[in-house]
């Protein structure tokens, strides 16, 4: 049992590992470690001890919390651990995981998630910072109001949506029959959310199921109140002039926001889309609230943190697991430094 809680606690810290708390220590480590380097370069050795000073707990806390963890759940996923000796047995998990359906399918659902979330919710966050920006009374009542759902815990906000979502006694349901539509099977339904919105003119199999896309929805409103602050917060810094002058050219509130806000917002939207990116890859008490196991209707909400978890807790494969959140580990990685590499270069610090 304390070996499953131990393996358990690596697998979730190595998918924690990127998370926005461990990025902000990253950023404070590299810091202190230009500060050091500098110190050296300059030969100021005088800063040297006060530097290695500053940086020993930044080092032990990561190394403590986050490099050991998955240095660990690497090791881990080397094994079979269905065995009671627990052989080595080297990269088998690896390539297990790379020919197994599953893996794929619940891969599909997160890749489907990331998509239908992210650039949703960073639309509607900039649309309604923009509009309280321009709000002159009421701004900070908004903004409170906004920032609710964020602040809501998650299982907590996610168990009232389900209940809104009940295909027998959710009031959507009844406000659907009030109205004269059919009542739909929402959190149940494993056909897609295309096919049941066209009518059935689109393939059920094509695009995310009907219970995922409940899922998504709730994302995008849980979410939108961290990125509507972060957003004021970036108009806010815009300098007045700029746009005034913009306007006083002839442009229009498109083009304005096309040639003056959105530059000087990049750093902002780069911010948040890295930050969002990774937690929509590390998804997992939405999708476990809201159906109750996780993977939904035939699976079809099964992403990789809730596939990650069955074969922990339901089918005892710590090393498989543990392969398989190392492989998702190393997935945010490659998908923020390729962030970095292309949207990066078009962010505008000054």
């Amino acid at each position: 049992m304390w070996f499953r809680v131990v393996v358990a606690f690596c697998a979730l810290a190595t998918l924690a590992a990127l998370h926005r708390p461990l990025v902000q220590g990253l950023d404070r480590l590299l810091a202190a470690l230009d500060a050091l380097f500098d110190a050296l370069r300059g030969k100021r050795w005088r800063d040297a001890p006060l530097a290695l000073f500053l940086l020993s707990p930044a080092v032990a806390i990561l190394g403590l919390f986050g490099m050991a963890p998955l240095f660990y759940a690497v090791y881990l996923s080397l094994f079979n651990s269905k065995r009671p000796d627990r052989p080595f047995i080297g990269l088998a998990n690896y390539s297990r995981a790379l020919t197994q359906p599953d893996f794929w399918k619940s891969l599909l659902v997160t890749v489907y998630y990331v998509v239908g979330t992210i650039p949703v919710t960073m639309l509607v966050s900039f649309l309604v910072a923009t509009l309280l920006y321009r709000i002159a009374r009421g701004r900070g009542f908004f903004r409170t109001v906004y920032f609710l759902p964020y602040i809501t815990a998650v299982v907590a906000a996610a168990t009232v949506w389900a209940a809104l979502l009940h295909p027998q006694d959710g009031p959507v349901n009844s406000v659907l029959v009030w109205l004269g539509f059919q009542p739909k099977s929402w959190l149940l339904e494993s056909r897609g959310a295309l096919w049941v919105f066209s009518g059935g003119l689109i393939p059920a199999d094509i695009g995310p199921s009907l219970a995922l896309f409940c899922i998504m929805l709730f994302e995008i409103w849980h979410s939108s109140g961290f990125m509507i602050v972060i957003f004021l917060a970036g108009l806010t810094a815009i300098p007045r002039d700029l746009e005034e002058a913009a306007r006083i050219d002839g442009a229009g509130w498109f083009q304005a926001t096309r040639a003056v806000t959105l530059p000087m917002l990049s750093p902002t939207i780069f911010f948040l889309l890295v930050v969002s990116t990774i937690k929509a890859f590390q998804a997992f008490n939405s999708f476990y609230a809201m159906t109750g196991n996780g993977r939904g209707p035939q699976n079809t909400t099964q992403n990789l943190t809730v596939y990650i978890y069955a074969n922990f807790y339901e089918f005892g494969r710590i090393g498989y697991g543990c392969a398989v959140a190392t492989l998702l580990a190393l997935g945010i990685v490659v998908m923020t430094a390729l962030q970095w590499r292309v949207a990066g270069r078009r962010v505008h610090y000054e």
